[in-house]
């Protein structure tokens, strides 16, 4: 089950650029520990299910886990061996553009080590470095 849009407003989209550190989603909200992601790139759908399938089978129906991204980018590619012109490829696969600071996966309901080495498998199957984070503590007033 990869992870695609139900619709989109366009089909295809450009590159875009990837400048600056994340602006959102950068703390550990609904579990007790992250993945947080510290460099710039795209993480295609099946990388983020197949680190979603690592930690949920890790845990063996334990704890809780949350996918913080989502991929809505579509990625296009043109075929092999075909020559340049004729327009932009068809779509390919969907990715998540993702910014340093953000947290892909959080987990809870289990100890930091079980959730420390669910996350260092997951973070075995995307592309880019990632570190474990904690949730801070905030005290109110």
């Amino acid at each position: 089950m990869v992870l695609t849009p139900k619709r989109t407003k366009f089909r295809k989209t450009q590159k875009g650029t990837q400048r600056g550190l994340s602006k959102r989603g950068n703390f550990v909200t609904f579990g007790e520990f992250g993945m947080q992601v510290l460099e710039r790139g795209a993480i295609k759908a099946a990388q983020l299910e197949a680190a979603r399938v690592a930690i949920n089978r890790y845990f063996s129906r334990k704890g809780k886990v949350w996918i913080r991204i989502f991929p809505d980018k579509p990625i296009t590619k043109k075929p092999a061996e075909t020559r340049m012109g004729k327009g932009k490829g068809a779509v390919d696969h969907y990715a998540a553009v993702v910014r340093p600071g953000r947290i892909l996966f959080e987990v809870g309901g289990v100890s930091k080590d079980q959730a420390q080495r669910a996350l260092s498998l997951a973070a075995g199957k995307i592309a880019l470095t990632t570190r474990f984070v904690e949730r801070l503590e905030t005290v109110n007033g």
